[in-house]
């Protein structure tokens, strides 16, 4: 591997590259694109180019915390995530206070940090983050009980037992490392658009997405996944054209229900992000 593809701008470059390509992707129901604003009133697709902008640089100081990190794991996921709070404010000022990739950043923030860590060894960083986020879970939800004021993912955890992204990366990520990446990686002879929203499908059916579940509760999450799981299975005689139109179609259920799925956008991206190292 080269010394440019272990360089933080290089890495940084990758991440907004995998942001840019996942709001360009369309159509996606629910969620923003060049095609439709989704379920979303408050942003577009230049709202998430700001942001993407405004979390550029942060993106490169991941990367070099992790490289310079000498320390347990827990302590460089203690300053990865302190550089992540100033990242998400920046990210705010950017959008006028919209949420465009608060969960994106906490992911990015984690993956980039282990890559620099591990000298872009995309194994070795699932084992890096699982090790940087082993305690995550108990430690973010471990006072819930005595709390007079609750999150939405604070109750998730405490009445569902759904512990959402800190559990994914608790986990060391299998839904993109037994889940997305294997599904792309064996449909690599696809078109690419037709490639990346088959992936997307993938995800809405399969991913305990924390936006639906925000949006439209648990109730609306099952049955979400069910009629995605029905999409999935005929997924090998949909040509490109048909299933843009399912997914159109689609787009405009979920803009009547309110709902979005952008936990599985966030991993889309993610996983498109994987998919761009030299060493995947």
């Amino acid at each position: 591997m080269t010394n440019k593809t272990l360089s933080s701008d290089y890495l940084a470059d990758l991440a907004c590259q995998a942001l840019t390509f996942e709001v360009q992707l369309a159509p996606k129901p629910g969620l923003v694109d060049p095609w439709s604003n989704g379920a979303h009133q408050d942003m577009t697709p230049q709202t998430f180019a700001a942001s993407i902008e405004a979390l550029r640089p942060y993106f490169k100081g991941y990367v070099q915390l992790g490289q310079t990190h000498a320390g347990a794991p827990d302590q460089l996921f203690q300053a990865l995530r302190q550089l992540g709070q100033d990242a998400e404010a920046a990210m705010l000022a950017a959008t006028a206070g919209v949420n465009t990739h608060k969960g994106a950043n906490f992911s990015f923030a984690l993956l980039l940090g282990a890559l620099g860590a591990c000298r872009g060894d995309l194994e070795a960083s699932w084992s890096l983050i699982k090790a940087m986020t082993q305690h995550l879970v108990t430690q973010d939800f471990a006072h819930l009980a005595q709390k007079t004021s609750l999150s939405y993912g604070e109750r998730l955890y405490l009445e569902h037992g759904i512990t959402g992204v800190r559990g994914e990366a608790a986990a060391g990520y299998p839904v993109l490392r037994q889940g997305l990446l294997p599904f792309v990686y064996q449909r690599q002879d696809l078109d690419q658009r037709q490639l990346w929203l088959q992936a997307l499908v993938y995800l809405m059916a399969t991913v305990q997405d924390g936006n639906l579940l925000h949006r439209g509760g648990l109730s609306a999450l099952a049955q979400i996944q069910d009629e995605m799981n029905r999409l999935l299975d005929q997924l090998p005689d949909l040509s490109l054209t048909q299933l843009e139109e399912r997914l159109m179609a689609y787009d405009q259920v979920l803009i009547e229900g309110n709902l979005s799925p952008g936990g599985s956008a966030d991993f889309l991206a993610l996983g498109y992000f994987c998919t761009l190292l030299p060493s995947a």
